[in-house]
C-alpha cells in the first residue's frame, strides 16, 4: 500500500491519467512482489517459458489454474519472466470480498483489476454468483482491450481444495469473453503454492513444501466452442497442476489442435521435436563411430570429434 500510495496522490492531483494510474500501481506491485520474494525466498520457484513463442504484445485472454492466495503474488512477481520484457498490462478478474482484505482491496482497486460479485463459500462448494455484475464485467472487459490491458482470469472460480487431485470443474466464461472480444487465449499453469498456504483451513498456512513451478504455453488458441476450451484447459493446465510438468508430447500437441492452435504454435513444437530428432540421430551416429574407432583410428578421430561438438551444441540448443 504505501508504495501505491504516491501513485494515487498524483492521479487525485489529476498529474496522471486514470491509466496511467493502473499501469503505475500494477509495475509497483509486480516490482514489491519479485523484490520480497528475492529478499525473504520462502519459495523455491521455477518458470517454464517457450523461448520465441513466450512474447506477450499480442492482446489476449489469460487463464491459469488456482491453488492458492498466493497465486496472484506469485503471478506478478514472475511476470516480467514468464511473459517478457514487452508484455501489456494485465487486469485480473477477482472475487469482490477480497476488497475486505485491506492489502489485496487497496492493489486491486488501483491496479483497476475486475471485480465479480459472488455469494461466500468455502473452497470447492459451488459457486452463486451475482449475475447483474457480468454486464460490467463484459464492459470493463472492452474497455480494458481499448486501453491496451489484457485480461486476465481463473475459469475455475475459486480455490481449489485438492489440487494434486485434478481441476474442479471449469467456467467456460474466458472463452465467452475471448470469443466476443476476438482475442486469442493462452495459457498458464501453476504448482506448489498449495504447499505454502493451502486452501484447505485444516492445513491452512502450515508449510509441506517450498517448490513452486509456473508454465506459459506458447502461442494463442482460438477454441471452436467452449467444450473445447474446458476440454484443452483441464487436460493441459490440470495436469501441470497436478504433476508439476507437462503432458506427453504427443498428448500435448494433440491438445493444442484440437484448441484450433495458430501456427506459431505448430511451427514451436516442430522445431523442439526437431531439435529432439537431431541430438538422437547425431548420439547413434557418434556410437557407430567409437565402435569403428578402433579398427580406423587415423579416420574418424576428426568425425568423431566433430559429432560430438555437433552434439554438445544440439543439446544446448534444446536446453
Amino acid at each position: 500500500p504505501l508504495s501505491i500510495l504516491p501513485i494515487n496522490v498524483l492521479h487525485k492531483l489529476r498529474v496522471i491519467t486514470r491509466v496511467q494510474k493502473e499501469c503505475l500501481s500494477l509495475r509497483a506491485g509486480e516490482f514489491c512482489a519479485r523484490w520480497s520474494l528475492r529478499l525473504f525466498p520462502f519459495a523455491r520457484v521455477r518458470t517454464i517459458t517457450s523461448g520465441r513463442g513466450n512474447s506477450a504484445n499480442e492482446p489476449t485472454v489469460w487463464v491459469c489454474n488456482h491453488t492458492s492466495m498466493l497465486d496472484v503474488f506469485f503471478l506478478m512477481a514472475m511476470d516480467k519472466r514468464l511473459r517478457g520484457r514487452d508484455k501489456r498490462p494485465i487486469k485480473v478478474v477477482y472475487w469482490k470480498q477480497l476488497e475486505a482484505n485491506p492489502v489485496t482491496g487497496c492493489l486491486f482497486k488501483s491496479c483497476g483489476f475486475i471485480p465479480i460479485d459472488m455469494a461466500a463459500n468455502k473452497p470447492g462448494e459451488e459457486n452463486e454468483y451475482d449475475k447483474a455484475t457480468f454486464k460490467k464485467f463484459l464492459k470493463a472487459s472492452k474497455q480494458a482491450f481499448e486501453e491496451g490491458f489484457d485480461i486476465g482470469i481463473l475459469p475455475e472460480g475459486q480455490l481449489n481444495p485438492h489440487p494434486e487431485n485434478g481441476l474442479l470443474p471449469v467456467f467456460s466464461g474466458a472463452y465467452t469473453l475471448a470469443r466476443m472480444s476476438r482475442r486469442p487465449i493462452r495459457m498458464m499453469a501453476m504448482n506448489g503454492a498449495h504447499h505454502l498456504w493451502h486452501p484447505d483451513e485444516n492445513v491452512g498456512m502450515t508449510v509441506t513444501g517450498r517448490d513452486v513451478n509456473m508454465r506459459i504455453y506458447p502461442a494463442g488458441l482460438r477454441f471452436k466452442d467452449k467444450d473445447d476450451f474446458i476440454k484443452v484447459f483441464t487436460d493441459v493446465v490440470g495436469y501441470f497442476g497436478r504433476f508439476g510438468r507437462d503432458l506427453p508430447t504427443e498428448k500435448l500437441v494433440e491438445n493444442f489442435r484440437k484448441g484450433g492452435q495458430q501456427a506459431k504454435i505448430g511451427r514451436d513444437t516442430s522445431e523442439l521435436q526437431s531439435h529432439h530428432d537431431l541430438v538422437c540421430r547425431l548420439l547413434l551416429e557418434k556410437k557407430k563411430n567409437k565402435k569403428t574407432k578402433k579398427k580406423k583410428p587415423n579416420k574418424t578421430k576428426k568425425n568423431t570429434t566433430t559429432i560430438g561438438m555437433i552434439s554438445d551444441s544440439a543439446r544446448r540448443l534444446m536446453t
